[in-house]
């Protein structure tokens, strides 16, 4: 498929609209179906389709392996960190209200942290999964 030029075109058009629709279902997250697990699955599945299309190298380029990993552990720290500002705050772990003098503010606060970092982890795993899993199917041949 990396010399179709039909498919780069394509692609090129595609991916722009793919990661902004992950953007709104992260954002939507808060006043409806979606948010963190689901927009890290489409912002990883964006990388995959661009791999598909261009190769593995070139999607290892843009999203390296190293950076894949270190958003893996970035979104469990921020996961936990929102847990654990709710306790150094007051409250119990995952404790949202406490996060801002309003009480929902401090939920609206919480829950778009902790779907950040889940997204975050989410698309790292799924990317990470894959390029394993490419790299080995690689070797076989």
């Amino acid at each position: 498929m990396k010399n179709d030029l039909i498919l780069r075109v394509i692609a090129k058009l595609l991916i722009p609209f793919i990661v902004l629709f992950a953007l709104y279902v992260q954002f939507h997250g808060d006043f409806g179906p979606g948010g963190g697990f689901q927009a890290g699955v489409i912002l990883a599945a964006t990388v995959i389709f661009y791999a598909l299309i261009y190769g593995l190298d070139d999607a290892r380029k843009v999203v390296p392996e190293a950076l894949v990993e270190s958003m893996m552990a970035l979104g469990v720290l921020i996961y936990s960190g929102v847990g654990l500002a709710g306790l150094v705050l007051g409250g119990n772990y995952l404790d949202y209200f406490v996060l801002d003098p309003n009480s929902v503010l401090g939920q609206h606060r919480g829950i778009f942290w902790v779907e950040v970092g889940v997204a975050t982890t989410v698309s790292g795993v799924m990317l990470k999964i894959f390029y394993v899993f490419a790299a080995r199917a690689r070797a076989d041949d």
